[in-house]
């Protein structure tokens, strides 16, 4: 459906169907390649995309339930056997031992060189940049004023106008012979390269062009149908061997699930609700009624043994004086407050 308006008296252009991208097209050769590699290919790849399902499943269930749990487990012994002794022995014990070494090297080293330094190689240094500056430097400047009129203005001379013609002389008779030799060896070079390229670079250039790239070119379309082909053969497999997955898990399912949950819920569960209704509830209340009459039984026991040994010291001692009750100190609730009596800590009576 076209929303856009066009101008009146435009002409409407008939639409362009759009295409993906337009496939060379493919000879006889790569159709008649095709149809037998990719079905030799698949009846050698469907068993092993199963055997590798299998495999990946297997890992997986072996990584989650063993390798996992135990590489956690030697994790945490390696860092108990290996790391945590060595931070340790790092924080308790190098760190300090290095303190109190950096400290001691501090003063026996650092601070005498720095006085040494400071104290007697400065002073010596001055001394000597004096010397240097006052004997030294001047001699240095005579010494360099002859030399420079004595020899280096009669060498300068002599060079520019006796070596440097000499020279010049010299570096034409080299560029010359350098010229004649550079000539002879270049007409060497063309011979043999020319001789070279008609004996080998030719016959060679023509079996490249002629054989080697038909050839070429033959074997890769071999390869790419070969390759596409494994590409889908891997495919298709993988959903064979999801079917056959899917298969197996449910034939499992209804030959060992399903008759469990079916046996689990119409024989066992009745079965255990009967025994427990039956058996276990008249047991336990018998046994909750036992035990509370041997309770009340060992009670009345103690009470009785209890009362045994009073009437016992009663009867050798005496029976024990009764405690006096003692006067509270606070008003009972009963009494009434007057204006003679108070409850206050200093007043009370």
């Amino acid at each position: 459906m076209d929303l856009e308006k066009r101008p009146v008296g435009q002409p409407v252009e008939p639409a362009v169907r759009q295409t993906p991208a337009q496939q060379a097209p493919e000879g006889c050769l790569v159709v008649a390649i095709r149809i037998p590699v990719r079905i030799v290919v698949l009846v050698l790849v469907v068993p092993v995309r199963i055997v590798w399902d299998a495999l990946v499943v297997a890992g997986r269930f072996l990584v989650d339930t063993v390798l996992r749990p135990v590489g956690r487990a030697l994790l945490w012994i390696g860092r108990a056997v290996f790391v945590w002794p060595w931070v340790a022995l790092w924080r308790y014990v190098v760190v300090p031992v290095g303190k109190g070494l950096g400290r001691l090297g501090y003063w026996l080293l650092v601070a005498p060189t720095v006085w040494l330094y400071r104290y007697v190689l400065t002073p010596v240094g001055h001394g000597i940049a004096w010397l240097y500056r006052w004997t030294l430097v001047p001699f240095g400047r005579a010494i360099a004023w002859l030399v420079r009129y004595l020899v280096v203005v009669p060498a300068a001379w002599v060079y520019q106008y006796v070596l440097t013609p000499v020279g010049h002389a010299i570096a034409c008779v080299a560029r010359g012979a350098v010229w004649l030799v550079r000539m002879f060896f270049t007409g060497i070079w063309l011979g043999i390269y020319w001789t070279a390229r008609v004996l080998f670079v030719l016959p060679a250039l023509a079996l490249w062009r002629w054989v080697l790239t038909p050839v070429g070119r033959v074997l890769a379309v071999v390869g790419r149908e070969i390759r596409d082909a494994l590409g889908h053969a891997w495919r298709v497999a993988g959903h064979i061997s999801l079917a056959v997955g899917w298969f197996l898990a449910t034939l499992f399912r209804w030959i060992f699930v399903e008759p469990t949950r079916w046996v689990y819920r119409t024989v066992l569960t009745p079965v255990g609700h009967l025994v427990r209704d039956v058996v276990w509830k008249p047991a336990a209340a018998a046994a909750r009624s036992v035990g509370r009459t041997t309770r009340q039984a060992l009670a009345a026991a103690r009470e009785s043994v209890r009362q045994a040994r009073a009437s016992v010291r009663w009867a050798l001692l005496g029976k024990p004086a009764e405690p006096r009750p003692v006067a509270r100190r606070e008003p009972r609730a009963a009494e009434t407050r007057t204006l003679g009596s108070s409850t206050t800590a200093l007043t009370k009576d």
